[in-house]
C-alpha cells in the first residue's frame, strides 16, 4: 500500500494574500521553511505539493521543485478534487495531508503518524483533543492528518457541497459513523494551553510566529511544542495577540 504526503499550497488567501511567500526568516517564506524541514522525509516517501493551475501559483511550483518535491496542479476551488487527482497521478492509497500555513509542524509526531497510519486499516487518522476534536479544527498548528484515497472518493460521491470540496476532510469527521477513524490524543500539556495559535491566517498570526521562529533559531532551539510553549508563556505580548486572533478566527 503506497503512502505519501500531499501539501496543499497556493498564494491566494482572503485574510493574508501571499502568506506562503512573504519573507518570514532569512528571506524565505513559511512554505519554503516547511519544505526544508520535510526534506529528510522526502528521501523515503513521496511528497507532493498540490497547488492550483493559476499562473500566480507558478511561484509555489517553482519553490517546490527547487526543494526536491513533486508537484501537482489542479482546481483552485475544488480542493478535494485536486487531492483525488494528485493521489491518482502518484498512485497513493494513503495520504498524509499537511497544510502549508503550519511552519511549526511537529516532525516527530508526523513520523509517528506516517508509521502508524501505514499499518492501520482506517479511513482517517488524526491527532485530537480530549473531546475528539481533530487537530485540523484547532489553532495549535502542530499536526497533520491521514486519510485514505478510498475515503476521499466516498466523500466526492456523497456530496459536492462547496464546504466539503474546499475543506477536504470535514465530511469524514462530521460523519464519523460512516468511516473508520483513529484518534490519537494530543498531550495534555498542549491541550491545556488554549491560547496557543501557531497556524497562520492573518497578519498578526504571521508577525507573532515570525518572532517566535526568530528566537528559536537565534537560541539554537529545536522547533518543538515544548520549546514553543516555554517561549510563548514567557511573553505577554504574544499571548495577548494569540488570544485575540483565536477569538476573531474561530474554526
Amino acid at each position: 500500500m503506497k503512502l505519501g504526503i500531499i501539501i496543499q499550497a497556493r498564494v491566494g488567501s482572503t485574510r493574508l494574500p501571499n502568506k506562503m511567500i512573504l519573507p518570514f526568516y532569512n528571506q524565505m517564506g513559511i512554505f519554503e521553511i516547511l519544505l526544508r524541514r520535510l526534506i529528510p522525509i522526502a528521501e523515503r516517501i513521496p511528497i507532493i505539493v498540490a497547488t492550483t493551475e493559476s499562473t500566480k501559483d507558478n511561484i509555489i511550483a517553482d519553490i517546490a521543485l527547487k526543494n526536491g518535491m513533486k508537484i501537482f496542479r489542479g482546481s483552485e476551488e475544488n480542493v478535494l478534487g485536486r487531492f483525488l487527482e494528485a493521489s491518482k497521478e502518484y498512485n497513493l492509497e494513503k495520504i498524509i495531508r499537511i497544510c502549508a500555513d503550519n511552519p511549526f509542524l511537529d516532525i516527530d509526531d508526523l513520523e509517528h503518524q506516517i508509521n502508524d497510519f501505514y499499518k492501520r486499516n482506517v479511513d482517517y487518522w488524526c491527532y485530537c483533543k480530549e473531546d475528539l476534536t481533530p487537530s485540523i479544527k484547532t489553532h495549535y498548528g502542530f499536526w497533520s492528518e491521514g486519510v485514505s484515497r478510498e475515503a476521499l472518493i466516498n466523500v466526492f460521491e456523497a456530496t459536492h457541497e462547496k464546504k466539503y470540496l474546499e475543506h477536504v476532510t470535514n465530511y469524514i469527521y462530521e460523519n464519523s459513523d460512516l468511516f473508520k477513524i483513529y484518534y490519537k490524543s494530543i498531550p495534555k500539556i498542549i491541550e491545556n494551553k488554549y491560547y496557543l495559535r501557531l497556524t497562520i491566517d492573518t497578519l498578526k498570526d504571521f508577525n507573532v510566529s515570525k518572532s517566535i521562529y526568530k528566537v528559536l533559531i537565534a537560541e539554537n532551539m529545536d522547533i518543538s511544542p515544548r520549546n514553543i510553549i516555554s517561549l510563548v508563556t514567557s511573553n505577554s505580548l504574544w499571548l495577548t495577540d494569540m488570544y485575540s486572533e483565536i477569538k476573531n478566527n474561530s474554526k
